[in-house]
């Protein structure tokens, strides 16, 4: 079909497309909350002057000190949940060896799209100057596009992120202008291409394994083997990965399984972060 004809309401409504999403939603709470009663961790540290400028880190049990942190970001359309949602999905790296950092961020309305993606480059200085380590990037949904624009768009004075694992990433802003998801963005269509990481310049180097559910929407199909497909031609180690028969709320659960591929993934690309 080609991109006029699609319905991209229907294409980006997650929670449409997923009618029981409030029991995933609920499940991720419980399951957060109780990772968070148990594991070796340091909540609510400041990277930042502002409410939500905080992150939970997540120690590995073995008591790592040379890894790289996995820096994971949450998803919600840059408009919902917090860091409270997802601390369980640092079980799995956490149980290879790995430390996790989880920060939460402004929502829109009250920070634009801009806001965040600078909110998020304070979080991973935060976190680097913090750990003195490499940070492996990733993140659900709206933290897959600010995965990805981490890792295009390096910080001064600090050591480029190399290694990125985007899930159910947004690259392509533009197709959500018209949708209900905007309402609180306020993105017009320039706004929208200025801030998608797939008309940034390329990274020229590093690797990125961008993954999305296989019962995903045609779009979010898309958006992935499109950052695959352009950073590739640009110098990047790519690779597209399918999680057979997931959908939007659940392709992130493997994360809380040290054995899930997943996990493998984030233990290879510590190895080039």
């Amino acid at each position: 079909m080609a991109p006029d004809e699609l319905d991209f309401e229907a294409e980006y409504n997650n929670r449409a497309r997923v009618p029981d999403h409030p029991a995933h939603i609920a499940g991720w709470q419980r399951d957060a909350a109780a990772y968070r009663g148990t594991a070796r961790c340091d909540l609510d540290l400041a990277y930042g002057p502002g409410e939500r400028h905080r992150l939970d880190l997540f120690h590995p049990e073995n008591d790592d000190s040379s890894g790289p942190t996995v820096l994971f970001i949450h998803g919600g359309y840059w408009q919902a949940f917090d860091k409270s949602s997802s601390s369980h999905l640092a079980r799995g790296a956490n149980r290879r060896g790995l430390m996790v950092a989880v920060p939460s961020y402004t929502l829109a309305p009250a920070a634009t799209l801009a806001d965040i993606i600078a909110e998020i480059e304070m979080a991973a200085n935060f976190i680097t100057q913090r750990t003195g380590r490499p940070i492996v990037a990733t993140g659900h949904s709206a933290g897959g596009h600010l995965t990805a624009c981490l890792m295009a768009r390096p910080m001064p004075q600090q050591r480029p992120i190399q290694a990125a694992m985007p899930i159910s990433g947004l690259f392509d802003l533009p197709p959500l202008v018209g949708t209900s998801i905007n309402r609180a963005l306020g993105l017009t269509t320039d706004d929208a291409q200025h801030l998608s990481p797939l008309a940034w310049a390329p990274p020229k180097s590093g690797k990125l394994v961008a993954v999305v559910g296989g019962a995903e929407s045609s779009e979010f199909l898309r958006q992935s083997r499109a950052i695959v497909d352009t950073w590739g031609k640009a110098g990047v180690t790519t690779r597209y990965h399918e999680v057979p028969g997931a959908h939007h709320f659940d392709v992130i659960a493997g994360l809380a399984d040290p054995a899930d591929p997943l996990v493998n993934t984030l233990v290879e690309l510590a190895g080039e972060a």
